[in-house]
């Protein structure tokens, strides 16, 4: 038989919240395969590849209701979506790597006691600019994270802490 995690394990599993699972059931975005006979959230491994395939939009920066129409309607497989995630993820290093080159050559300049340019601050300032954007989309989702956690610390209901569904 294939494992079936419940909601309390699968959120342990992902790094996710109960909360946010729940909230993700609530809008039709990621539903349970099953439920027990108690009624608890049961998740099978298609459910955890569905899943991965919504974090990983999500971390691409789409909107839920974007992502919903992406894994409802079937736009993307999972190789497209873990390719997405590839792309982004060289497009950062890449933008690093220019960003700390330039830090590197102005910083060098500066030892030499060489002239820094208009245009060379110009480059800095604009690798510095790029990637701080992807740093405010980075922090933006811990934010909400953090957000997730504090909720459900304050929606603590006793008999369902017990339960895990």
């Amino acid at each position: 038989m294939k494992p079936l995690w419940k909601v309390g394990e699968l959120a342990k599993l992902t790094g996710l919240t109960i909360r946010t699972l729940r909230f993700y059931d609530q809008i039709g975005l990621f539903s349970p395969s099953a439920h027990s006979d108690s009624g608890h959230r049961l998740y099978n491994e298609a459910d955890l590849s569905r899943l991965q395939q919504i974090l990983s939009l999500k971390e691409l920066g789409l909107s839920l209701e974007e992502i919903k129409s992406i894994v409802i309607g079937g736009h993307f497989s999972p190789l497209e979506i873990v390719s997405l995630q590839i792309a982004r993820l060289k497009e950062t290093i890449r933008i690093q790597q220019k960003l700390l080159a330039e830090l590197e050559y102005v910083s060098n300049q500066m030892h030499l006691k060489q002239p820094v340019t208009v245009e060379d601050f110009t480059a800095l300032l604009e690798m510095m600019k790029k990637s701080r954007g992807k740093m405010i989309l980075e922090r933006r989702m811990t934010w909400e994270h953090h957000l997730d956690l504090l909720g459900d610390f304050l929606d603590i209901d006793p008999d369902e802490s017990n339960q895990g569904s």
